[in-house]
């Protein structure tokens, strides 16, 4: 595996509006377009971002004028959001996206830190009939008052049934000083994306110590659906390797191992023949941002094909405990990367990087 190529989907602007581009991903259209999303605005917290998109008709290699196809308001409410996935079916496009209210606490900011909880957030759908150009009125994935403020870390997952799934992380809400018992849930639906099932937990850990934080899914063509987490260990307050989840029921039952690395992994790119491309965040490692190569989802990510995409010239300080460390998530200055196969046999992965006050949206071309 090698780099071909590297450069910038959203060039932060410094000391503005679009000065922090960040929650970048990308979608392959039926015709073959990428088509990329990512918020910009003035701070990584900023609660006047937008969601932009862009197209690149040459696999990657450009990137068209932004638009802003989507509304921060929802059943009148104000708010911003925090990030929007998008899923090609057949000829129309599904978003998904994390909406997060700003008016239950006017000014305050994402995380609590003394209390672990978040602000209210949702997650929204939307159908677009024209490539992404315009959306219809969000429409709500209801879930229960157990959830807490609903997370979106995935894409919508296309089933081999013909179902859809969202997968969804536990909150706590904003003053709730109760143990936090985070888990991971799906709901799924069988009318695309009209309607959806109660939240059903696929994982979570009993004892409420190990965290599977943004979790990243994807299914196999041979119909494998496989997800990786950011794993943490809450009472000693640090990560372990990436745990990868597999299920060949479409989530009824997971079998479990773990990577041979740690910290953030990246939505997986699948090839048509099986093979994948993990990309990850080693933060307090190596402080950057590596790519390894897999034959196959459920196979070992060779050490010998692993990239370094990114390294960060200024490394992080780790914080002291959950909440301050959740807080403290606008002073990260690289992260997020989501990979993608492309239609000639590439691979592309977008992410984020460049300094507190300024953060662009980038990408790198890899060819297996």
């Amino acid at each position: 595996m090698k780099i071909v190529e590297q450069g910038i989907v959203c060039p932060g602007q410094s000391g503005g509006s679009q000065a922090v581009a960040t929650f970048p991903s990308v979608a392959v259209l039926p015709n073959g377009h990428l088509l990329a999303a990512y918020r910009v605005g003035a701070s990584k917290d900023s609660a006047g971002s937008v969601t932009e998109l862009r197209l690149s008709t040459n696999h990657g290699r450009a990137w068209g004028d932004p638009w802003s196809p989507f509304s921060s308001t929802f059943a009148g409410v104000r708010g911003s959001l925090q990030v929007v996935y998008l899923t090609p079916l057949g000829s129309e496009l599904l978003a998904c996206a994390l909406w997060v209210d700003r008016e239950a606490y006017p000014n305050q900011p994402l995380f609590n830190a003394e209390t672990e909880g978040c602000l209210p957030m949702k997650i929204l759908v939307a159908n677009s009939a024209d490539q992404g150009r315009t959306f219809s009125p969000w429409r709500e994935v209801a879930v229960t008052e157990d959830v807490g403020p609903p997370s979106l870390t995935n894409p919508i997952l296309r089933l081999p049934s013909g179902r859809l799934a969202i997968s969804i992380e536990t909150n706590k809400p904003y003053y709730d000083r109760t143990l936090w018992r985070q888990r991971v849930v799906y709901c799924y639906s069988s009318d695309g994306g009209q309607s959806w099932t109660p939240p059903r937990t696929v994982c979570e850990d009993p004892t409420a110590a190990v965290f599977h934080w943004d979790q990243r899914a994807a299914v196999a063509p041979d119909g494998l659906l496989a997800t990786f987490s950011w794993t943490y260990d809450k009472p000693d307050n640090r990560y372990l390797p990436i745990r990868r989840h597999l299920s060949r029921d479409e989530g009824l039952t997971w079998a479990t191992d773990e990577l041979d690395f740690a910290d953030q992994p990246s939505h997986p790119a699948v090839l048509p023949d099986g093979r994948a491309v993990l990309a990850w965040v080693d933060r307090y490692g190596s402080q950057s941002i590596r790519a390894r190569q897999a034959a196959r989802l459920d196979q070992p990510f060779d050490p010998q094909t692993e990239l370094t995409l990114y390294t960060a010239p200024v490394p992080p300080t780790q914080t002291g405990g959950t909440g301050e460390m959740l807080a403290d998530m606008g002073l990260w200055s690289f992260g997020l990367p989501y990979a993608e196969a492309l239609p000639a046999g590439e691979v592309i992965v977008v992410y984020y990087a460049g300094t507190t006050d300024c953060m662009d949206v980038r990408y790198a071309l890899l060819a297996l």
